[in-house]
């Protein structure tokens, strides 16, 4: 079951499919022996909603040849939408004489391209094992082509469902059949007009007992998946627990294993495609917007995708999903990246000297360092490579190597084609390109690209901003896609007055105004917050949308859309249903958080900060993290929220100076200094905040009972002691009642330990954060921070044990 969050992701829109049919001559609702079905008829279900016949797509311009399917689609919207093609693989370029209809010799369908039944014209058939030629075709009112007996309906001997192409239907299942040997899976079209298949392929797949859904390329490379069944629901899609508007349900007996998916209300269109990108999407139509709307991704991120963009290309998905070719390369077909099918990706534009390259007499090939990607895999270590001058020379020193990466873990280099490079990312790629590519590049100013670099992508989020507000101010209405790849939506204000019921459900209030309770047209619950004061209220619009309108992660909360009306400013986020975590910590009208869940949202929140400080394109630190600022979902996972005082900071950067924000008990010690901060300070925060999550109290006020006097301690150094005695359980929240997990509170105590370190070199980074919570490296034993030591009269270079 898929959460209604998802409703508003305007990303998932299909490109349009430039497709037609012929006029309709005739409608039928069967085939019988002696009909056809020629140019120009449909075969209709009898509710109306499905048609077949033959359709042609757009032409290619490059050989201006015509492809003519037959196929089913949705008869009762203006968009074509093809749900199933039948001879994709073998189009038709003259539908003069083909026909659809029933063999004499066996009963089969088939398609032929003259009035003979012989083999050489027949350019598609059914291939059903039919022991009978009384045999008839009817098109189901839920999208099925099926081929059955003449005097007994029930008797099956082909559907469509059977055989999906890129679409599964409500109704249809996904997966395979033990007895017959039936493997039902969706592939991607090659292109937006080329029905043919394409490199993407999703399927079932069983290992160990165990069932998984996969998104794989070429049907070997896999890229996705859904986790094993549980029982419930799929082990890495737990966000669909809960909801009831939409949901994906597990069949497993001894004949047959598959997947099929419901949708609530009978009257939504809905399909499940493998998108030619690579991703699966679900869609649902919306009569609004006379368009199709992604309600789910898979993956969520473009660049999750295997080969996405192609050999040689770099992805990106900030602040939209595009794809560019590396330097020194070009886009290998122009047309087809035109028609989204970018895996033939970008190609040389200059010979290496060891490739034939006349021109390049005496010249050595060089190297050009891209900087803040993500490394391609299926990397070749070398490990006598000690230095990146030895690792250069072990490139150099083989024709096919294209490029190579030097770093604390070694040596490695790549040969031929360079796949899946990232643009978010930590490490230098240094690629191979022919000398001539780099002489115009000779004598540029380092620091002038550093300082253009940070000025023009400052400039460039300011631009995105303005230009959506420009949008706004021009008459913008609330649905239109005005996201330019940013999947925001631009909300007017009596829209949201509406959604809000005149902003009457207040949520909660802040320093830069106040949060609403909303519902949209389509039953989407939101919150809006509405900024105050035109000075400030702008400001914190600015740093919101410009930080998570443009990022997307799980443990990120996500922003929907934003109002910018004269001085009116408002934010539109998700609805988090179970409020923020302080409800639960310390306010006695909240849940009681379980250990589990407990970890749980200490790991989330980890993740989140993690993404936000190493895999965007700059490093954002939040800047105030603290339970307020962490709200909870349904299923109580956790959505680091509030990006107000969030700051930017450029990959070329180490650290900024700027004014002191954030909130008291979670500010670390350079705040308070004044120096520059790096995103340490996020990490000093969220050590403050484990602390809270173990004991369900604040930090300054945790009361201890010593000698029979009650006493008001500060946590932290309760935390010192506790470790220092060996007496874990009593850090535990009195509300669990001894149910906990004393490994993971001791784990947690320690994390937390080196989070809050003086000195912001000896903090973790959140990456770091996450290994340890996962289990993936052992905390080591963390030295007790010198305030601490302080505050508990201890010597110091003392250690927790």
């Amino acid at each position: 079951m898929l959460s209604a969050e998802s409703l508003m992701i305007l990303g998932g829109l299909l490109l349009t499919l430039h497709l037609h049919t012929l006029p309709c001559h005739a409608a039928m609702d069967t085939i019988s022996p002696g009909q056809e079905l020629a140019s120009g008829d449909k075969l209709m279900s009898t509710n109306g909603r499905f048609a077949l016949g033959f359709f042609q797509t757009e032409r290619n311009s490059s050989n201006n040849v015509p492809k003519w399917y037959l196929g089913i689609w949705f008869h009762t919207i203006p968009k074509f939408t093809p749900v199933w093609v039948a001879n994709r693989e073998n189009p038709i370029a003259n539908l003069t004489s083909c026909k659809l209809l029933l063999s004499s010799h066996d009963g089969n369908l088939v398609i032929l391209a003259n009035d003979h039944q012989a083999l050489g014209s027949m350019i598609w058939t059914s291939k059903a094992n039919t022991t009978t030629n009384n045999t008839i075709a009817a098109l189901l009112d839920n999208g099925n082509l099926v081929l059955r007996s003449a005097s007994n309906e029930s008797i099956v001997f082909w559907q469509s469902f059977d055989h999906p192409t890129d679409t599964l239907l409500q109704g249809g299942k996904f997966g395979w059949n033990n007895s017959t040997g039936l493997i039902r899976r969706l592939v991607s079209t090659k292109n937006t007009i080329d029905q043919a298949p394409g490199m993407y392929y999703f399927e079932l797949f069983g290992h160990n007992g165990y069932t998984s859904m996969v998104s794989t390329f070429n049907s070997s490379k896999t890229y996705w998946s859904s986790g094993d069944w549980d029982g419930r629901h799929f082990s890495n899609m737990p966000e669909t627990v809960g909801q009831t508007w939409l949901s994906v349900n597990f069949t497993s007996t001894e004949q047959e294993k598959y997947v099929e998916y419901t949708i609530e209300d009978p009257t939504v269109l809905s399909r499940s495609i493998m998108d030619v990108s690579g991703q699966l999407k679900v869609l649902v139509w919306f009569e609004g917007s006379r368009d199709w709307q992604a309600i789910f991704t898979a993956p969520k991120s473009q660049c999750d995708v295997y080969a996405s963009c192609g050999p040689f290309t770099v992805c990106n998905d900030v602040p939209f999903p595009s794809c560019t070719c590396m330097k020194g390369y070009s886009i290998q077909s122009p047309q087809d990246w035109e028609l989204d099918d970018r895996t033939g990706g970008c190609a040389r534009n200059t010979p290496l000297s060891c490739e034939g390259n006349t021109s390049a007499a005496g010249m050595a090939d060089k190297f050009y360092p891209m900087s803040s990607v993500q490394l391609p895999a299926d990397a070749q270590n070398v490990g006598t490579a000690t230095s990146a001058g030895e690792c250069s020379l072990a490139c150099l020193g083989s024709c096919s190597c294209t490029a190579y990466s030097y770093d604390q873990g070694g040596c490695s280099i790549w040969h031929d084609k360079l796949l899946n490079v990232r643009q978010q990312g930590n490490s230098v790629l240094h690629l191979r390109l022919a000398a001539k590519e780099l002489q115009s590049s000779k004598g540029s100013n380092r620091m002038g690209v550093i300082i253009g670099a940070a000025v023009g992508a400052s400039t460039a989020t300011l631009v995105l901003i303005f230009l959506l507000i420009i949008w706004m101010r021009k008459g913008g209405r609330y649905g239109d896609d005005v996201q330019g790849g940013m999947g925001l939506i631009a909300f007017r204000y009596v829209d949201l007055q509406n959604a809000t019921k005149n902003f009457s459900d207040k949520l909660g209030a802040g320093s830069f105004g106040s949060v609403f309770k909303g519902s949209l047209n389509d039953s989407t619950n939101i919150a809006v917050k509405r900024l105050d004061g035109a000075r400030q209220g702008e400001k914190q619009f600015r740093a919101e949308v410009s930080s998570i309108g443009v990022i997307q992660h799980v443990n990120l909360v996500k922003l929907i859309g934003f109002c910018c009306q004269g001085d009116r400013r408002l934010l539109v986020y998700e609805h988090m249903p179970n409020g923020s975590l302080d409800a639960h910590l310390f306010q006695g009208n909240g849940t009681v958080l379980d250990w589990t869940t407990r970890y749980q949202i200490a790991v989330g929140v980890a993740r989140g900060l993690a993404y936000l400080h190493a895999s965007c394109r700059d490093c954002i630190i939040h800047c105030d993290i603290k339970p307020e600022n962490i709200l909870l979902d349904g299923s109580f996972t956790p959505k680091v929220a509030d990006f107000g005082m969030a700051k930017f900071l450029g990959r070329d950067f180490s650290h900024v100076v700027t004014t002191m924000r954030g909130t008291i008990g979670y500010l670390a010690p350079e705040w308070i200094s004044g120096t520059a901060i790096t995103s340490k300070v996020d990490v000093y925060s969220y050590g403050m905040v484990l602390l809270e999550i173990i004991s369900g109290s604040r930090n300054s006020t945790k009361q201890s009972t010593l000698d029979g006097v009650v006493h008001e301690a500060y946590f932290p150094v309760q935390v010192a002691r506790s470790l220092l005695d060996g007496d874990i359980a009593s850090l535990v929240d009195a509300n669990l009642l001894g149910e906990a997990n004393l490994e993971e509170v001791e784990r947690l105590c320690k994390v937390a330990c080196w989070c809050i370190q003086d000195v912001e070199l000896d903090r973790p980074t959140m990456s770091e954060v996450v290994q340890f919570l996962e289990c993936l490296c052992e905390v080591e034993t963390p030295p007790v921070p010198r305030l601490l030591q302080a505050m508990a009269g201890q010597q110091p270079n003392s250690k927790i044990v």
